[in-house]
């Protein structure tokens, strides 16, 4: 964390320290012009960089309490060396090593100058001056830029990455080139001063002609003052003059260094990026020498780390679209393999339309492929933040304990149903247990195709599938052969799921006995469709021989009592004879649809209870 905060603070000392190149300052006036430095902004970029020098001092306390390995020590731990925490042997190493630099790097150099050496010095013109103050910044600045990849390295040493996202990366690719130009138009704003000051020299022909004095220009400094003729002769803005500016005439023809801070700072900013960035090719260079030796720089630098910027930049922007890149290419292969194979339009469109739902929910990452190289301990809890919610939304689950739960959510893997899919048909083996966490899937079930027999139902988040799994796993020995399916699952639209294979089950099973309790044998058979629709079969049958029998009974009621009756009246008169015969007719109409109704029940289809396990062999307790 330290590194890279001082790592950032690195950054603002480097743009601060060329702000001292925007100090010196000329005011152009009617009768004469003067050069001089501004008070106000030297008073700010001195507190600011005394800032910068206090972290670069913090940055060496830090490091003399900074513990490091010893590769020379006999004792290797993981290949590495020993971990020196003696502070005199942390003292002596970095004395050794790197002390030096910082030190340089932390001293006050440009205050010291602007503040004390410049005043001290008398009889000193302003283009000396700004020699110093350019040959002093330059010559720290070096230091300070050095350490940022030091610093650079041990930031990717511990992390692996300096910035943690590709915009970052991009962010700080471009920071960098940035500065260059920031450091390259202060440069050039202050040599256009001291040009300023060459042509003023050069034209002054005697003292008086000159009309040489030290006016206080804002600041006690000596300054050069001219006359009206003399800056006539020196206007960059004059065609006609034969003095050179060379590349700084578009400074001193808008009169920048009369401007205010922000005005020349950006304007020089403007100057050094687009330079850079092309290389120097706009510019128009004198036969000044060290104005020829500054533009080759440039030059050099500019194409340097423009490939520098577009490399990395390039680089970074791209592992964005990797993944998309990836995918794109993966479902080229897949439409040239569909065609290569001559499928249909409809698989085709089925396949598509899974890769497609696949990116969606995914973003072409595989997340098991990151679970697997984590510890035990990270992965269950990962897996326990991604799944228990979701696990204890299914009722079957929301009566197990945390424990139990957690050895299921470690074993849980995602699955992506798309719409027309079959998880499985009817009379298949049973590989998984689904728990639907989103969507519908439609469960039907035809008890082995016994004709005009069907049974369906939706299923949606919370529900399950493939519970005959359960059962086959709690058997305290289970047959090597899964167990088959009693219904066909198909998927209404896109689902996503979790799903839990046969020997991630049996596993569960044989290690936690609490899922033999007969409070989770009643609630999985409450929830489970398969039971459910036996249950409701058999209550129908039920219902419909109860009504069979109640008839019956109705029936046979009716008929004793017409019986009776026609044994009452043997003593009276006989009957009409019609009468008893309209009777037993009737008697023997309902008996015969008795028979009728009791042999329509034993047509009626059954459906087979489903399975229970025996836990006689190892009682729960």
């Amino acid at each position: 964390m330290w590194n890279r905060i001082f790592l950032f603070s690195s950054f603002l000392a480097l743009f601060i320290d060329p702000l001292y190149f925007y100090v010196p300052k000329i005011v152009y006036g009617d009768t004469y012009s003067c050069v001089g430095t501004d008070t106000h902004l030297t008073i700010i970029i001195t507190f600011f960089r005394s800032i910068a020098d206090l972290l670069y001092v913090v940055h060496i306390i830090m490091k003399f309490r900074t513990a490091f390995v010893k590769t020379s020590s006999t004792l290797r731990v993981f290949g590495r060396g020993d971990l020196v925490t003696d502070p005199k042997e942390i003292a002596w190493k970095y004395l050794r090593s790197d002390f030096a630099i910082d030190v340089v790097a932390a001293l006050p150099l440009p205050q010291i100058i602007v503040w004390y050496v410049i005043p001290a010095i008398k009889y000193s013109g302003a283009e000396h001056n700004n020699n110093i103050l350019v040959l002093i910044v330059l010559a720290q600045y070096l230091p300070r830029l050095y350490l940022i990849f030091p610093l650079t390295y041990e930031i990717v040493k511990a992390t692996g990455v300096v910035a943690k996202t590709a915009w970052e990366g991009a962010v700080y690719n471009l920071l960098l080139y940035l500065i260059a130009s920031h450091v390259l138009g202060a440069l050039w704003y202050l040599l256009s001063v001291d040009r300023q000051t060459a042509c003023w020299k050069m034209n002054c022909r005697n003292e008086s002609d000159c009309n040489i004095r030290y006016l206080d220009c804002d600041t006690p400094n000596q300054t050069w003052a001219s006359t009206t003729d003399l800056f006539s002769r020196c206007n960059a803005s004059n065609d006609s003059i034969t003095f050179d500016y060379g590349m700084f005439q578009p400074a001193l023809s808008n009169q920048a260094p009369a401007q205010g801070f922000l005005r020349k700072f950006f304007y020089s900013l403007w100057w050094g990026l687009q330079n850079l960035s092309c290389y120097g090719q706009t510019l128009s260079v004198s036969t000044y020498i060290g104005e020829t030796l500054y533009c080759i720089f440039l030059a050099v630098l500019g194409l340097v780390l423009f490939a520098h910027l577009i490399g990395n930049v390039q680089t970074y922007l791209q592992s964005i679209t990797v993944r998309v890149e990836e995918w794109r290419l993966k479902q080229r292969d897949t439409e040239e393999w569909m065609r290569h194979r001559q499928l249909p339009d409809e698989l085709r469109e089925r396949v598509r339309r899974f890769i497609q739902y696949k990116w969606l929910a995914t973003r072409g990452v595989n997340e098991e492929s990151i679970l697997q190289v984590l510890p035990a301990d990270l992965r269950r809890d990962i897996k326990r933040h991604l799944c228990l919610d979701l696990v204890r939304r299914v009722p079957f689950f929301s009566q197990m304990d945390d424990q139990l739960l957690d050895a299921i959510c470690v074993r849980l893997v995602s699955s992506l149903c798309t719409k027309g899919t079959y998880i499985v048909r009817e009379g298949d083996p049973v590989a998984e247990m689904l728990f639907i966490i989103r969507g519908k899937l439609e469960s039907s079930t035809t008890n082995g195709g016994r004709t005009g027999f069907f049974n369906s139902t939706t299923l949606k988040a919370g529900d399950f599938c493939g519970e005959e799994l359960l059962g086959w796993a709690l058997v305290p020995k289970p047959t090597a052969s899964l167990p088959s399916s009693t219904r066909t699952v198909k998927a209404l639209i896109e689902v996503e799921a979790f799903s839990l294979q046969a020997e991630d089950l049996k596993f569960v099973a044989s290690q936690f006995r609490r899922l033999h309790s007969k409070k989770l044998q009643h609630t999985f058979r409450y929830y489970s469709h398969h039971w459910r629709t036996w249950g409701a079969c058999f209550i129908q049958a039920a219902w419909r021989r109860y009504r069979r029998r109640k008839m019956a009974k109705d029936l046979s009621m009716r008929e004793s009592f017409n019986s009776v009756r026609s044994e009452d009246s043997d003593g009276e008169d006989d009957p009409p004879p019609k009468k008893n015969i309209s009777l037993r007719m009737m008697a023997g109409k309902v008996m015969a649809g008795n028979r009728k109704g009791l042999q329509a029940i034993k047509e009626l289809p059954t459906l087979k209870k489903p399975d229970e396990p025996d836990f006689s062999v190892e009682p729960y307790e």
